[in-house]
């Protein structure tokens, strides 16, 4: 692999060798240097930059492990590569105990080597955008717990931070899996309703009955299974924030309860004649079109200009893909804690692949991917290997790479029906998506059953 602008510092007392070395490393594209001995090679670190030292270990005056020892003193980032003799491989270990990269024993191949210096440079490349992706997490590209720095993403953390001192309703739309519900704790975090309480709840988990007991509480008696008096999400909520998720999927007679609620100020538990009080700003948020929904009656018109007073409309995931990097690596921090691992980064390909593919489920899939690939990955580098088949499918546009299935047969790693599930998973969620999630159009293009689609959906956990 050619690389630009790489400067190797090459040390060795064996003139022969090191002129050999020199002569391959440049044509190779490399900026080397070659000096004959530890002392100078000290002198010229203190002065000059290097991407890769490459060092013999026996060595007259200052040895190579002396060197190496020194040398990580004055700039700990730098891989070193150690040159020994065969009947030295201890001296090799020592290096790797302090800090070596690697080493290569004499005689030595040099297409070898070449390999060798290739994976340490690439590492260092990971190591480097690692770190530049944890500094600019730590900047302005994180915003509370949302993560971006796309111009549509400055313009939310801009609106959120005008909006978060009023007590205006807020509606925020988006496609699932965008993180509505980050950006209303960020509005309630910021707000001078902070202290108090933030409550949430997903107005289409719960049937009309149980939806209207959470909001507004209810007696004991009230219904059959009302042992004692309850209080409900908006009493919880006072002097704070309630955020109501999905809530285009709320009843048109609970839309009329709600509606009353936000009118009058007031709320009336399930089975009272009573009537509190209640200070409440509310953040609502849907994945539907709730102007489409008016029109067709399912969602009232005064309820929407209600919660409607500050809109937010978030954007799905494809429409900010300069965001994707920074995400990957705030996931890969995030469960990295949680497994108790250490992986350092990505693979370029596997970004190049993240950074093309559609996102459905927006940021919430690339969490749930980031996690299976962390779970599966036994090096300390994230590998095109542990991603999803239907990631390479959609970027791919359906076509496999045949030089990836032969590496992956070759390496040994390879697990025949993840790929099968992975491939058939990959094939459904297109046929899907080109029958606007109709399954019984969906089984005819595939020439199944509807039962036996059904199952596969169900297997795939496709029913998003």
């Amino acid at each position: 692999m050619f690389r630009k602008n790489v400067k190797i510092l090459l040390v060795d007392d064996d003139d022969s060798l090191r002129d050999m070395l020199s002569i391959v490393l440049k044509k190779e594209g490399y900026d080397v240097v070659s000096l004959e001995n530890a002392m100078l090679a000290l002198k010229l670190l203190k002065k000059k930059s290097f991407d890769l030292i490459i060092s013999d270990i026996k060595m007259p005056g200052i040895s190579g492990i002396k060197l190496l020892e020194r040398m990580k003193s004055i700039n700990n980032e730098i891989p070193v590569i150690m040159i020994t003799a065969y009947a030295s491989t201890n001296d090799a270990v020592e290096a790797m105990k302090l800090g070596a990269e690697n080493y290569i024993t004499k005689p030595f191949n040099l297409d070898e080597l070449k390999i060798i210096i290739n994976k340490a440079l690439h590492k260092k490349d990971i190591e480097k955008e690692n770190i530049e992706l944890k500094l600019r997490l730590s900047e302005k590209e994180k915003f509370e717990d949302i993560i971006g720095n796309t111009p549509k993403m400055l313009k939310i953390y801009e609106l959120i931070e005008n909006i978060s001192k009023t007590d205006s309703n807020v509606l925020i739309t988006g496609e699932s899996g965008t993180g509505k519900e980050l950006i209303a704790r960020a509005i309630h975090s910021k707000s001078l309703r902070a202290a108090e309480e933030f409550v949430s709840i997903n107005c289409g988990a719960l049937p009309e009955n149980l939806l209207e007991s959470e909001l507004f509480g209810h007696v004991k008696g009230s219904f059959t299974d009302a042992y004692k008096d309850k209080q409900g999400l908006f009493e919880q909520a006072n002097q704070g924030t309630i955020f109501l998720d999905e809530i285009a999927e709320m009843s048109q007679k609970m839309q009329v309860k709600l509606l009353r609620a936000i009118q009058e100020r007031k709320i009336r538990r399930v089975g009272s004649n009573l009537e509190e009080e209640i200070d409440v700003r509310i953040i609502s948020a849907t994945n539907k079109d709730l102007e489409i929904s008016m029109k067709e009656s399912e969602f009232r018109a005064d309820l929407f200009y209600r919660l409607n007073v500050i809109p937010i409309k978030v954007p799905p995931l494809r429409e900010r893909k300069d965001d994707i990097p920074l995400l990957m690596q705030h996931f890969l921090d995030k469960i990295n804690k949680k497994f108790g691992k250490n992986i350092e980064g990505f693979e370029k390909k596997v970004i190049d692949l993240y950074m093309n593919y559609s996102w459905p489920g927006n940021v919430r899939e690339l969490e749930n991917f980031v996690e299976r690939a962390v779970a599966l990955e036994k090096n300390n580098i994230i590998r095109k290997e542990n991603i999803p088949t239907d990631i390479i499918y959609d970027v791919s546009g359906g076509e496999i790479d045949r030089m990836d299935f032969a590496t992956l047969l070759n390496e040994g790693d390879f697990d025949f029906y993840g790929y099968i599930d992975n491939m058939g998973k990959a094939i459904i969620l297109k046929a899907l998506s080109i029958n606007n999630s109709n399954i019984k159009k969906t089984a005819e293009m595939l020439k199944m059953s509807y039962r036996s689609l059904r199952y596969l959906i169900n297997k795939y956990k496709l029913n998003r």
